[in-house]
This record gives C-alpha cells, structure tokens and sequence, in this order.
C-alpha cells in the first residue's frame, strides 16, 4: 500500500507548477530554437550580404588604392583599415543581435517567459558522476536520444540525395561567367538550406508538444504528495486550532476592560464567567461582550464588583454562553429566554437600589436546553 502511493500517476498541481517555474524548470524545445537560429540565419544572410559585401567591395578598393600622398601619410592606412574593421563588427553584431532575439522568442514561444536566475547557479550535484550517469537513462533522454537519431538519419539522407542530384551541375558552373556561377550557386545553396529547415520545422511541430508532455510526465505526483500539499496549504489542523485557540484567550483577555460596560454577569461559580450587555437602541438582541474561565473568570467577577455590576450565579446559563457565544456578537436565540429572565431580575434590583420599586425576590435559576450546556452532553455521552 505505502510502495503505490508513492507511485506518480496523478497530475501535478497548481502549486507544484507554479513553483517550477519559479525554479526555472518549464517545456523547451530544442528543435524550436534550432529552426530559429537557423532560419533567422539564414534570413539574414540573404538579407544582409548583399548590403555587407557592396560595403566590403567598397573598403576593399580604398584599401588597395595607393598615392603618394597614401604612402607620405601611413596613419591614413591605419584609419582605412579601422573603418574595415568597423564595418565587419557592425555586420557580425547585427547577425548576432537577430539570431539571439529568434533564440529567446524560441524559447518564449514554447515554454514562456521566466524569470528566474535559478538555472544560473551553481549546483555541485550536477557534476556527480553517478547521478549524471543515472540521467543518462531516463525515459527524457532516451526519447531525445531516438529523436537526434532518426533526424540525423533524415537530414543525412536529404543532404545525400539533394548532393547527388546537383553535384554535376555544380561542377560545370567552372564553365559559366562568375557572376552567374554565382547567381546559381546561391540559388543551388539557398534550396538546400530551405529543404533543411522544412525538415526541422516538421521536428519541431513534433517536439513542441512532445515535449509540453515529458515536462507533465516529470511534474506528476504521488498521492503522498498531493497530501502533504494539501497539509502545507491549508496548514497543519493541529496547528491551526492552536492559533485558535490562542488568539480566542487573546480576545478573551482584552474583553476585560469591556466588563464596566456589561448590565450583569454569570457566573459558574468561579470556573466560568459572562458579561452581557444589551442597549434597545443599538442591538437586536444580548451580546456577550467579555468571557472567561479560571483566573481569567476571577478578574472578570473582580472588575465586575469594583464597578458595582451585578454579578449573579447561574452555573448552566453561564457555561452556556461561555460555550456558545462570541465576543461582541448576539447570543444564541435558543437563549433568548433565559438572558431575558436575567436581565428583568437586574433592572428591577437596579429600580430597587434607586428606590423606585420593590427588591426583587429569589435570583432566578433560568432554563437552558441541555443542548447547549457542555456539562450536559458531557454526562449524556458518558450515559450512553
């Protein structure tokens, strides 16, 4: 069971994606950049030349002229053959410049933009002699291995073929004028290049998806890593009810300072204790505004008698809220009732301490459905 769920047979993730090619790792087609090298090459040879060698010709026979005043002042010399220089580097760096951007628009086109300089560190494993012999074998290689193999047939075959067809002609341009010799040859050699990159254009339609596929293949996952995936990026549960938890202490603990503005407190007797607040004018129902248990309810029980709030014992209700309720939020409808009968008991202890009504008889014992008192489902699953 352990051995096939490391087993990759599931599609990679989103996230597994995103990172691999934040590390560089995406689809490319060497056949793709191959076809644009060659055919922005050859493009820009056929375009260029003609330009680059009237300039040539043009600096050749300055060069070659010679007076005396050439002869008087050799430093012309050296300037004529800087401006030479000149124009050879300034053609080599405009080939350069079109065959490098086709390489990366190659690359672009089949795997898309990255940005990263990952693939441009250095990495010592790469210079391990076993595990590079180990890659020597990998389904990637060996299917790039058969691919150079079967082109390399191909491209030999054509190159025979086209050769053998021509060569008799190629050799009798030694009788021709030059300029048409070469008008010919150009023709001849422009044929060639064109049948060349027609059959890497066909390796390369091949190899685009071909290789969109293997990269698929190598980002496939194991159902052990879609689970841990799926724990990174949602977080450990664990983990996270502990956060939780923390920050509901942190919450509970800052609600103290809320307790003087509490109408009465419930409490259970010591291990529990909620203050409520209600205002008809701004609420639609009781809120919970600070709650807390041991110590903490201690504090509460405290803060509430040094601001003569009622604090009254009502063990159920109070574990009830503390269980059910939410800072700054509405009580449970289901204890509507019970909060009501409390606070009808606090305003009338609060007319009678002003003197405007008679003392309230017996603190009142409400009901809370046994659903929402902790204790109760406690003891009924230890019932059951």
């Amino acid at each position: 069971m352990e051995s096939g769920s490391q087993d990759r047979n599931l599609p990679a993730s989103e996230r597994k994606l995103k990172k691999a090619r934040d590390d560089g790792q995406v689809s490319r087609s060497e056949d793709l950049r191959h076809l644009a090298v060659l055919g922005a090459g050859a493009l820009s040879v056929m375009v260029l030349a003609p330009l680059l060698f009237d300039q040539l010709k043009l600096s050749l026979s300055q060069q070659l002229s010679f007076d005396a005043t050439s002869v008087r002042r050799t430093a012309s010399m050296l300037a004529r053959l800087s401006d030479a220089t000149t124009i050879g580097l300034g053609g080599c760096a405009v080939f350069a410049a079109i065959v490098s951007a086709a390489a990366i628009a190659a690359a672009v086109a089949s795997g898309g933009w990255v940005q990263s300089l990952k693939p441009l560190m250095p990495d010592f494993s790469r210079i391990n002699p076993l595990s590079g012999f180990g890659n020597l074998f990998t389904k990637k290689k060996l299917i790039s291995v058969a691919k150079m193999t079967l082109m390399t047939g191909i491209l030999f075959a054509i190159a025979a073929s086209f050769l053998s067809s021509g060569l008799q002609t190629i050799a009798s341009l030694v009788l021709q004028p030059s300029s048409g010799a070469i008008a010919h040859l150009t023709q001849w050699l422009t044929a060639g290049t064109g049948l060349m990159l027609l059959v890497i254009l066909v390796a390369a339609m091949v190899d685009v998806p071909l290789q969109s596929f293997l990269h698929k293949g190598e980002m496939k996952m194991s159902h052990q890593e879609v689970k841990q995936e799926g724990k990174e990026s949602d977080g450990n549960p664990q983990m996270k009810g502990k956060i939780r938890q923390r920050q509901r202490e942190l919450a509970q603990k800052g609600s103290v300072n809320a307790v003087p503005k509490a109408d009465f407190v419930v409490m259970n007797p010591t291990h529990f204790a909620v203050a409520i607040r209600y205002d008809e004018q701004t609420m639609s129902a009781p809120q919970v505004i600070s709650k807390g248990a041991d110590l903490l309810a201690l504090k509460i029980r405290d803060v509430a008698k040094h601001h003569a709030i009622p604090v009254l014992q009502s063990p159920m209700l109070a574990r009830a809220l503390y269980a059910n309720a939410e800072l700054n939020e509405d009580i449970p409808s289901a204890l509507y009732t019970a909060v009501a009968q409390v606070l009808a008991y606090v305003y009338k202890l609060r007319a009678a301490l002003r003197g405007v009504g008679p003392m309230p008889m017996d603190v009142p014992q409400p009901f809370v459905p046994p659903e929402l008192d902790p204790q109760a489902k406690t003891i009924g699953m230890a019932t059951a």
